[in-house]
């Protein structure tokens, strides 16, 4: 049987399987006058000649390189429209795209980085910003006991964003904070007076660099640092006993707003 894709007339079938676009796609070209065929058979079907498909094949080329079909359709009826300086624009645009889309493939290594180590920093800048106090595998235990927790994906979201300085800042305000509270233990600041209050909602505050921290977090967190070797021996480092009256502060704090300490959950 002859091939009828030789044939003068191809029909929309033919013509979209030749050109590797849609049936629709076609349609849609014929019927906002970009590309009609140049007849139609008895039965009221598209036919398209060798003509038309040469008008099809630069629509299709300059598509693939990004015109729009507007722009495509000046470039192929009017005579006024220089086909160089189209292409030139197209090509800055897509330098321009390009360039995007790296810095997007950047941020999004970096966020994939820092939804697995937590900070973004090597065991030398981590000394550095937090101190030598610092030991550079806690990030790596934090991942390993809160990595599938809505808060470690908050922390990191925020990591993957955050410079040296940005982390120098939040360990400064964390340095800051330590001595505030051990001045105030010296002192003798009671638990549940108004100075313990405000050294709580600062607590609060400085940790939710982090990630956002409810009174019930915060109970949770009084009972680690008494509890946890590490952090008890940070805080009573900077004063003997800290550990504990942070707890009791925090714990009071609580009680003021209607939570029990002992019963109080990671919510």
């Amino acid at each position: 049987m002859p091939d009828d894709s030789d044939a003068l007339d191809l029909t929309v079938g033919q013509v979209a399987a030749r050109l590797g676009v849609t049936i629709r796609t076609l349609h849609h070209w014929d019927e906002t006058a970009l590309a009609s065929p140049s007849s139609r058979s008895a039965a009221g079907y598209r036919l398209y000649a060798e003509s038309d498909l040469e008008r099809l094949r630069r629509i299709v080329v300059y598509r693939e390189l990004g015109l729009d079909l507007e722009t495509i359709r000046r470039v192929l009826d009017d005579p006024s429209t220089d086909i160089v300086i189209a292409l030139r624009t197209q090509q800055q645009q897509l330098a321009a795209r390009i360039e995007y889309l790296q810095a997007l493939g950047d941020d999004l290594a970096r966020m994939m980085d820092a939804h697995e180590h937590g900070l973004l920093m090597t065991a030398e800048e981590q000394t550095a910003t937090f101190g030598p106090e610092w030991n550079p595998q806690w990030p790596v235990k934090a991942r390993q006991w809160y990595g599938e927790t809505p808060e470690w994906a908050q922390y990191a979201e925020r990591s993957a964003t955050r410079t040296a300085d940005d982390w120098q800042a939040i360990a400064d305000a964390t340095a800051a904070f330590d001595q505030a509270i051990a001045d105030a233990m010296a002192s003798g600041v009671e638990p549940g007076s108004p100075v313990a209050e405000a050294l709580v909602e600062e607590h609060r505050e400085v940790f939710s660099a982090y990630f956002p921290i409810t009174r019930q977090m915060q109970v949770v967190l009084g009972r680690m640092y008494e509890a946890d070797p590490a952090f008890a021996a940070h805080y009573d480092g900077v004063r003997s006993g800290l550990a504990s009256w942070l707890r009791r502060i925090i714990d009071a704090s609580a009680h003021a707003h209607g939570i029990d300490p002992d019963t109080a959950t990671w919510q």
